[in-house]
C-alpha cells in the first residue's frame, strides 16, 4: 500500500507563538475581538482563523485534529474529551427517530451499552451481527438503516472487519460506514479502504501514556462542520470538549506513535507465537491460525505489524484472575483495563470492559470466562518477559 500515514504526521510543522518548536497552548476559554462584526461572523462559523469560545474550537484542538486527519487520510477531524465523546455524537448526528444501525456484535462494552440501552430512548434501533459475515450484515440492512458500525479489530475477540467490502456494501445501500480504529492506528487506514468516518479513542495507543482520555472523529469537512454546528451539531451541543493542555500533550505523544506501534506489534507477535506453541488457545491477527489473518495482511500498512492486542483462554475465570494477579506481582504488567501503555496491561473482558454485554450474549459470541485480553507493552527484552510469564503459568498448572 503506497499510503504511508506516519509520513503525513512527519510532514506537519507548527511554530509556537515565540518561535518554539511546539505550538503554543491556547490557555483560554474565551477569545477577544476588535470588532463586533467579526465576533458575529465567528459565531456563525464564517471567520477562518478566529476563535470565539473553546467549546467551539481552540488552536490546540485544531492542531491535534489536523495531525490525526493527516494520519488517517481524511479531509479533517474533530477531537473530543473521550472516545465515547467521539462515538456518541457521530451516531446521534447521522441518526434520528425511526432510524436503524447495523453494528458488529463484538465491540467495546461502552459502545454496545449506548446502542443497546441508550439510543432506543430516541427510537433508534440497532441490529448486532457477526461483522465477519458480509451476508449477515447485508441481511440486517433495512430501508431505515443509516450506519454500519464496526471496529477494525474488535474488542475483545479480535475479529477483523473487511472494511473494503463493508464499504462497497454501505455505498450500495447509500449508508455510512463508521469504523472505530482504536486497536490498529497506523497498522490499518480505514478511510483509504473506503470507510466514511474513522474514530479513535486517543486514550489508548495514540496517546500511549495512560494519563488522559480523549477521542477523535476523522471524516469529511462537511461531516465535521455538521458536528460543530452551533444550532444542531451533536459534538457542539453535547459538549465533550477536549482540554487544550491535553490536546498539546497528545500531539507530542503522537510523534512517536510509529515507533511505539512497531514495538507493540513485534512484542505481541513474539508472545502470540510462543503461547500458541505452548498449546494455549491464542488469538492474534498475526498468527496464520487467525481466521482473518490473510484479510488483515491485505489491509495492513506492513511496517506497523499486526498490532499490540492478543488474547489467550485459560479455561476459567478463577485461573485467569490468579494468573493476572501473579503476573502483576512479578512486575510483568498491570491488572488494568485500557490499552496502549508502555507496560503490558491485562484484564478479563467478560467481567470488565465487556461486562455491559449480558452473559448469554457473551457466550453466543464466544467470549468465555477464561479469556484474558493483553495489551502488550514496549518491553526491550520480550524473551525474558515470555519466560517469566511461562513460569507463572506453569506454577498455576495452566501449562
Amino acid at each position: 500500500m503506497s499510503f504511508k500515514p506516519a509520513n503525513n504526521i512527519q510532514d506537519l510543522q507548527y511554530f509556537g507563538e515565540f518561535g518554539g518548536v511546539n505550538p503554543s497552548i491556547s490557555d483560554s476559554s474565551t477569545y477577544t475581538f476588535l470588532s463586533a462584526k467579526t465576533m458575529f461572523d465567528t459565531f456563525e462559523g464564517n471567520a477562518d482563523g478566529c476563535y470565539l469560545y473553546s467549546r467551539h474550537s481552540s488552536p490546540s484542538n485544531l492542531y491535534l485534529g489536523e495531525a490525526l486527519a493527516a494520519m488517517e487520510g481524511t479531509e479533517t477531524a474533530n477531537v473530543t474529551a473521550s472516545g465515547m465523546g467521539a462515538i456518541t455524537p457521530v451516531l446521534l448526528q447521522l441518526c434520528g427517530a425511526g432510524d436503524h444501525i447495523v453494528s458488529s456484535r463484538t465491540i467495546y462494552g461502552g459502545t454496545y451499552a449506548f446502542l443497546k440501552n441508550f439510543t432506543p430512548r430516541f427510537n433508534i434501533a440497532t441490529s448486532f451481527v457477526d461483522i465477519t459475515k458480509l451476508e449477515a450484515v447485508e441481511a440486517a440492512i433495512t430501508e431505515h438503516t443509516k450506519i454500519i458500525f464496526c471496529e477494525t479489530v474488535s474488542n475483545p475477540l479480535l475479529e477483523i472487519a473487511d472494511i473494503n467490502n463493508l464499504s462497497k456494501l454501505a455505498k450500495k445501500h447509500n449508508i455510512q460506514l463508521v469504523v472505530d480504529n482504536t486497536f490498529s492506528p497506523l497498522s490499518v487506514s480505514p478511510a483509504k479502504l473506503g470507510a466514511d468516518i474513522v474514530i479513535h479513542s486517543l486514550t489508548k495507543f495514540i496517546n500511549g501514556s495512560s494519563d488522559t482520555v480523549g477521542g477523535v472523529v476523522c471524516g469529511s469537512q462537511a461531516l465535521i462542520d455538521q458536528l460543530r454546528n452551533v444550532n444542531d451539531g451533536a459534538a457542539m451541543l453535547l459538549g465533550a470538549t477536549m482540554d487544550s493542555f491535553r490536546s498539546a500533550s497528545i500531539l507530542k505523544n503522537l510523534r512517536t506513535l510509529h515507533i511505539r506501534m512497531q514495538q507493540h506489534s513485534k512484542n505481541a507477535l513474539f508472545l502470540a507465537q510462543k503461547f500458541e506453541a505452548d498449546g494455549l488457545k491464542t488469538v492474534y491477527p498475526g498468527l496464520p491460525s487467525h481466521p482473518s489473518h490473510q484479510l488483515f495482511k491485505s489491509m495492513m500498512n506492513t511496517q506497523y505489524g499486526f498490532g499490540g492486542m492478543l488474547t489467550i483462554d485459560v479455561g476459567a475465570l478463577n485461573k485467569a484472575n490468579m494468573l493476572m494477579e501473579l503476573m502483576q506481582h512479578k512486575n510483568l504488567g498491570y491488572l488494568a483495563v485500557s490499552l496502549g501503555f508502555y507496560k503490558t496491561l491485562f484484564s478479563a473482558p467478560g467481567s470488565s470492559t465487556s461486562s455491559e454485554i449480558p452473559e448469554d450474549e457473551q457466550k453466543e459470541m464466544g467470549l468465555s470466562d477464561g479469556l484474558i485480553r493483553f495489551s502488550i507493552g514496549l518491553d526491550a527484552d520480550i524473551e525474558r518477559t515470555y519466560n517469566m510469564m511461562r513460569e507463572c503459568m506453569v506454577s498455576l498448572n495452566i501449562l
